[in-house]
Formats: C-alpha cells, structure tokens, sequence
C-alpha cells in the first residue's frame, strides 16, 4: 500500500519533500565519496606503479672537491656560486652533464669559487619537491651529490613519475644510505622549510627560471652579486668569475 495513502494533501506533499532531500543528500555523499576515491587514485596511483629500471649516471663522476651536504669547495673562497636548480628541468641536466665538471675543475679545486646546489621550491610541480627532498636527505649521509647525479640520471620528463616515493626510496637504497635514517628524514618531510626557502631566496635574488647561477663577491667590503640564467657554455662563465676576480685584484 502506498505510503501516501490516507494523508492529507499537506502531508504527501512534507513526505515527498523529505525524499528529495534525502535523494539529494545521497547525491551529495556519493559526489563526495567519488571525489575523495578519485583523489586517493592521483596520489596513490603512482606509488602502486613498480619502481623500473633504474638508469645509472653514464659518466664518470666529477671531482667535487671538499665536497660537505649541497656543497663543493672552500667556503672562504672569494667568490661563492650558488645554482638554483629543479632536478625536473632538462637544462638543469644539461649543465650538470656539460658544463659543470669544467667550473669544478677550473676554478672550486683552485680554491677561487664555492660552489652550492640549491633547489627552486616547487618550480616545475610536486616531483621537483620529492626529488629535492631526497637528494637533501641524502646529504644527511654525506651522499648529496650522488642522489643529484642518480637524479638527473633518470629524469626523462616532468611530472610523469620519474620521482615517485617509490623510485626516490629505491634510489635511496641503491646508494646503500641508512634506510632507517632515510625515511624518518624523507617521510616526515624535514626539509620541506629548506625547499620553500630555497625558492624564496631564489625570487629575491632575481632568479625567473633554472637552471640560474647567483654569483656573490666583495670588493673593498661591498658585496656584489651578477646572475647567470640558463645552461650557458663553459666559457660564459669564465668571463663572469674572471670579471669578479679581476675587479677584487685577484
């Protein structure tokens, strides 16, 4: 027998409002619930992915010398470098593989240029956070510069899951660090304040892209400072370190 049946005109119509707001709540609950699915599903996705092949750095390792977390050289040297890079961008790999190993060997071994790696935020999206997030976890043990060079190994895209957990975890585990020690610092995000600095600093010094080179120098016991963007040859930089030295009269 319909529910309807025996109520007054008033009522049917309280009865027949009262099911289309529950339909409506129920509409609502399952939108939600879809959504939130949907969203556990972009995040989660990548992860349940198995890691692949890991590609290792195809040549030989540069000579960072008095190499100490994301740094390279004498901090006393006269003229301090400081790239601001994202391990996502492809002309960030480009210097690293073609012009890097020359400004290390020319001018950090020599004592004239410290050199530092610094991350740009969040600049190309979340992998390039990941990734710097791991490469300074692994500074922790003393292997930056390894999971840098790991990194732009295997970087052959932005955003498409080259820097999962899962793969920054294996490329973790293939350096041979203190798991333990590894996840603690990469899971419970420790630098995440540091990544977030690096852009802001980054900002405030001029830098609009990566890979950019904040060059820093006293002369007289003024502080100066030039900008290098992009992946420039060898020789761009050359004509910068040596314009600075020559105006400190070095």
């Amino acid at each position: 027998m319909p529910k309807e049946e025996g109520m007054s005109k008033r009522q049917i119509r309280r009865e027949q409002q009262r099911r289309a707001e529950q339909r409506s709540r129920w509409i609502v609950i399952g939108l939600v619930v879809v959504g939130a699915l949907l969203l556990a599903f972009v995040f989660i996705y990548p992860n349940l992915q198995p890691v692949g092949a890991i590609a290792t750095p195809s040549a030989a390792a540069p000579v960072r010398p008095q190499a100490k977390d994301n740094a390279s050289g004498d901090p006393n040297a006269p003229i301090k470098i400081e790239e601001f890079s994202d391990f996502q961008c492809p002309y960030c790999a480009r210097f690293s593989a073609q012009t890097e190993a020359q400004l290390l060997d020319a001018y950090v071994a020599t004592g004239k240029v410290y050199f530092v790696y610094r991350s740009f935020g969040e600049f190309v999206g979340p992998e390039s956070r990941a990734a710097a997030e791991a490469a300074y976890c692994a500074g922790d043990q003393n292997k930056f510069w390894e999971m840098h060079d790991l990194l732009f190994a295997n970087q052959k895209g932005e955003n498409i899951g080259d820097f999962t957990n899962k793969r920054l975890t294996a490329f973790a585990e293939m350096l041979k660090l203190d798991m333990g020690k590894f996840q603690t610092c990469f899971n419970g995000g420790t630098y995440n304040t540091r990544i977030d600095q690096d852009g802001t600093d980054g900002l405030a010094s001029g830098v609009k892209a990566t890979p950019s080179f904040v060059i820093t120098y006293a002369v007289n016991g003024q502080i100066k400072t030039d900008l290098i963007e992009g992946a420039l040859p060898f020789g761009d930089f050359q004509t910068k370190i040596d314009a600075a030295l020559a105006e400190m009269g070095k």
